[in-house]
């Protein structure tokens, strides 16, 4: 049949597999991922207790008892003139939205809470972004001019054209109409804002929204709401406006990937969408099944303490644990029930996520989602290689390469969860299945013409018994190798023997993971190859078998960056009671075997000869003059221009009839 004739069945082929895996991606992106995106934040989260930085005080079922609900506002006048007189409380946050007055107790409850609002510079109130409009356009008006005159700060937009063109549609009535009736949709998603009765309005300082956007199907929480766009203004969200207010920050810049606090530098990475500027949350796993991630206490004992206090008692909680703290007033009662699904939890308070989104912020703790562009990569990637492994290896070895591939992704997107980076998980498998299922059919279609092919060319050539040989034996894989210019580097932990007998085995397995989980990627990121583990040393070649002009110089940042990440990991294990760590790090550069070594059923892809024997002896002279780099003056002489060095010379080294000169690496040059 024609169909089946030539380039025309292949491109058609091509088209139809474009065609399906657009189909899969739509299906897997809306249905399967979050699912996916929320097991793998769940298992990866961490298991600890918030930091001391951040403290709660929730309104509970205790508290609860002790007071009816709703609460007169003078209770919260008495936690928020705690805090004011007797702790050094950096910030007072409001988790709650003030729509009305007390109009069962005006003047006893409202006025003494206002008073105290009013007395605090440090107070921050909740607001919502609403997609209802004002029942009034008079409200809206003045309301609105408030509102910005009063709690808007400073924006720096640093945004593509595209995201101002929108910005220019939002804040003119007559485009954005135009715009809705056109998409369906409008740029601005927010048309009103909750309204503060005037004298509540009026004692406020500083105001931060609360407006969080949940998945449309699950309802599950995932990101948070660090800006939201309202009339063509941005405004901070509660804990954006509080960690500003922490460091006496004034000023945001926005570009297309990151919010920065100009004045410590913070760089949150968001996605702009609509009317809202959003992070995916790095959540926190709370220890020992407790229902809060951070400190909290209930409001109760600080009303108990307050009134102990101005009686000249001693109060249930010391008010100095307040100080320097990032206070944080919320509820979580069956009274007033405010809980989120979330990856980590069904029903996780709202004032704990509140205080997981400021962690990220005091931490720089921050989930990084890959951009469509890098998931379509992965995706093209996983088809292709798909593709190929179906087109060059047997059947039974392709879709066993096949699933191991899988495989191998999903433990890089574990080990990517694990560092914070979130990349698809779920469509690039099912792609890889469509692509399967497609590789296999169009090569089960044309392999009868192929193999016809095959034996009428080669049957004109060879006997029918050799020929059939070849076609069954295509792939092969032959012993041997070349002689190649390449850059070894050997790194070894110092004392790591004598370490290793004061621990128990699983701890020094602990230990080496970290490591060396922790080195790879620096190898991987200068073009190397770690080609073997030896213990706790780590073996890694340049310029083979990834091709690199460079190699020495690569070799050389890769060590001095492995050095820089030693002393992160000393300071954490330090910090964990674990033992303190030094490596040596030894490089050479010169003429060596690469290739695979072995037997017909065994083979290993390694590097012999001198050049490797004498990286391995230069390393181990850091412990001879206490140096932690050491490089060989063939390795020197290709990098002399980027480093910094102290020559020591005329050493001896062990199976070198003549003294050569080595050099420790100081620095890296500007």
């Amino acid at each position: 049949m024609k169909i089946f004739k030539g380039k025309a069945f292949f491109f058609k082929s091509i088209i139809f597999q474009i065609f399906l895996v657009l189909i899969i991606a739509v299906v897997s992106v809306n249905f399967w991922e979050d699912r996916m995106y929320d097991v793998m934040v769940n298992k990866s989260s961490s298991l600890r207790q918030g930091s001391d930085e951040i403290a709660l005080i929730v309104i509970d079922n205790k508290s609860i008892e002790s007071y009816r609900w709703p609460w007169a506002r003078s209770l919260y006048g008495e936690i928020i003139d705690y805090l004011n007189k007797y702790t050094k409380a950096k910030v007072i946050v409001f988790d709650f939205i003030i729509t009305g007055l007390d109009r069962e107790r005006p003047e006893s409850s409202d006025k003494f809470f206002f008073e105290k609002v009013n007395e605090s510079n440090n107070f921050i109130t909740g607001f919502m972004a609403q997609t209802e409009s004002y029942k009034d356009e008079i409200i809206r008006a003045e309301y609105d001019k408030a509102f910005k005159n009063k709690f808007s700060i400073e924006i720096n937009e640093k945004i593509s054209k595209n995201k101002f063109l929108s910005d220019i549609i939002s804040k003119n009535k007559f485009l954005s109409d135009i715009y809705e009736k056109i998409f369906g949709t409008s740029p601005n998603i927010y048309k009103s804002l909750t309204v503060m009765p005037k004298e509540y309005f009026k004692v406020q300082k500083y105001a931060g929204s609360v407006n969080f956007n949940l998945d449309d199907i699950n309802a599950v929480l995932r990101s948070s709401n660090d800006l939201i766009k309202y009339n063509g203004n941005y405004y901070p969200s509660l804990t954006l406006r509080a960690y500003m207010l922490a460091n006496n920050a004034d000023k945001l810049t926005i570009t297309n990937k990151n919010i920065i606090v100009d004045k410590t530098g913070l760089k949150i990475p968001v996605t702009i969408d609509q009317s809202n500027v959003q992070h995916d949350i790095k959540f926190y796993r709370q220890i020992d099944g407790k229902e809060y991630s951070h400190n909290y206490t209930p409001a109760i004992d600080i009303i108990n303490s307050y009134r102990l206090i101005k009686q000249g008692k001693k109060p249930l909680i010391d008010p100095s644990f307040f100080d320097n703290k990032i206070v944080i007033i919320g509820g979580n009662s069956l009274a007033t029930e405010d809980v989120l699904q979330t990856p980590i939890s069904v029903k996780q308070p709202g004032i704990d996520v509140q205080a997981t989104v400021l962690e990220n912020f005091l931490q720089k703790d921050f989930m990084y989602p890959l951009s469509d562009t890098q998931n379509l990569l992965i995706i093209l990637l996983m088809c292709i290689i798909t593709f190929i492994l179906i087109r060059t290896l047997s059947f039974l070895q392709s879709l066993l390469s096949i699933l191991f591939v899988g495989v191998v992704y999903f433990i890089i997107c574990i080990f990517a969860f694990n560092n914070n980076i979130t990349p698809l998980v779920i469509t690039p498998l099912a792609v890889q299945l469509s692509t399967m299922i497609f590789g296999y059919s169009y090569r089960f279609i044309l392999e009868g013409k192929n193999k016809e092919k095959i034996q009428n060319a080669m049957g004109k050539y060879l006997s029918q018994d050799i020929m059939k040989n070849v076609v069954q034996n295509i792939d092969d894989i032959k012993l041997g190798g070349k002689k190649s210019n390449l850059t070894v580097l050997f790194s070894d932990i110092r004392g790591f023997t004598s370490m290793s007998e004061k621990m128990t085995a699983e701890e020094v397995s602990m230990i080496l993971n970290e490591y060396f989980s922790e080195m790879e990627p620096i190898v991987t990121k200068y073009n190397g190859v770690i080609n073997k583990f030896i213990g706790d040393a780590v073996m890694a070649i340049f310029g083979e078998p990834v091709q690199d002009i460079n190699h020495p110089q690569n070799a050389v940042k890769c060590a001095y960056e492995m050095l820089k990440k030693v002393e992160y990991l000393r300071e954490k294990w330090l910090f964990e009671g674990k033992p303190k760590i030094e490596i040596g790090i030894g490089i050479n550069t010169g003429e060596a075997f690469v290739g695979n070594i072995g037997s017909q059923n065994r083979l290993e892809y390694t590097v012999i000869g001198d050049t490797v024997n004498l990286a391995s002896r230069i390393e181990g002279y850091n412990k001879v003059y206490k140096t932690n780099l050491l490089i060989s003056s063939s390795t020197y002489a290709q990098v002399s221009d980027m480093v910094d060095v102290i020559k020591i010379a005329d050493v001896s080294i062990r199976g070198k009839s003549k003294k050569m000169d080595i050099y420790e690496v100081l620095k890296l040059s500007d």
